[in-house]
């Protein structure tokens, strides 16, 4: 099952990197962009490229790239600042798929390749990591103290819209332009994001806790995960054989583990 993790991560993170690579090869060569189905007209080849990566499509696509090549190193890896990363990484990438096909699809007209990446960066890429944790986990891991870091990456570039919006006058989604819709609509908006992405960590949170998955101690460990008291936070990466961990409420717990830690 580890190498079945290590796998499916990794055709993950390919089909990330190609999808953004060919939109970046697009943008030199006067294609649309798959997040707006903009072309060459519509800009310079630096201010296309600027904005590329200001679309919270990539944004979220990079976080789950960082996340499924950590995973294939370590599909059981642990830790309060990777599994933040891991819940940020869910809840980003499932805003990317709802909002684009509620909001966007509808409005979008492409095809040829930048067709085949907006279907990597918005449905496969989107299924993938999700259905990878749902399926594989490891589970429990995630505490309470995790959920705010679902709202990192959500609220920084949120804020990062508005103030170079507000500079040079350009919003990456039409929801969130204050020139077309005014500012009140798109306060409105982008504080309708946050409370859908508080209302997905908080249910990401809930499944981590009630719902098994493949991946759990015989596979190699789950870092001590104790459902009564919440997931072992011990020091380091990897536990020595032995070594003593602490649950969040506190309880000491000893783990011996095989010659493989």
């Amino acid at each position: 099952m580890i190498t079945a993790a290590r796998l499916w991560y990794a055709l993950v993170a390919a089909i990330v990197v190609a999808s953004i690579a060919v939109q970046v090869v697009l943008l030199f060569t006067g294609g649309a962009d798959a997040n707006s189905g903009e072309t060459g007209a519509s800009a310079d080849i630096g201010t296309r490229l600027v904005r590329l990566f200001l679309f919270f499509t990539i944004d979220s696509n990079i976080v789950v790239l960082v996340a499924c090549l950590l995973l294939v190193a370590d599909p059981m890896r642990g830790g309060f600042w990777w599994e933040a990363l891991r819940l940020n990484a869910l809840v980003a990438i499932t805003v990317t798929g709802v909002v684009y096909a509620v909001l966007l699809a509808p409005n979008i007209h492409i095809a040829g390749w930048a067709l085949a990446t907006m279907i990597g960066l918005h449905i496969i890429s989107p299924i993938g990591f999700v259905g990878a944790w749902l399926t594989l986990g490891p589970r429990p891991r995630f505490r309470w103290a995790t959920v705010p870091a679902a709202f990192v990456l959500p609220a920084a570039w949120i804020a990062v819209t508005f103030i170079r919006g507000a500079a040079v006058g350009w919003y990456p989604y039409p929801f969130l332009d204050v020139g077309r819709i005014g500012l009140p609509a798109a306060l409105l908006n982008a504080a309708l994001i946050l409370a859908a992405a508080a209302l997905l960590a908080v249910v990401y949170h809930v499944v981590d806790r009630r719902v098994p998955s493949l991946l759990n101690e015989a596979d190699g460990g789950n870092d001590g995960a104790d459902p009564a008291h919440g997931p072992t936070v011990c020091r380091g990466s990897r536990r020595r054989k032995g070594a003593a961990c602490r649950t969040p409420a506190g309880v000491a717990a000893n783990f011996t583990f095989g010659p493989r830690w």
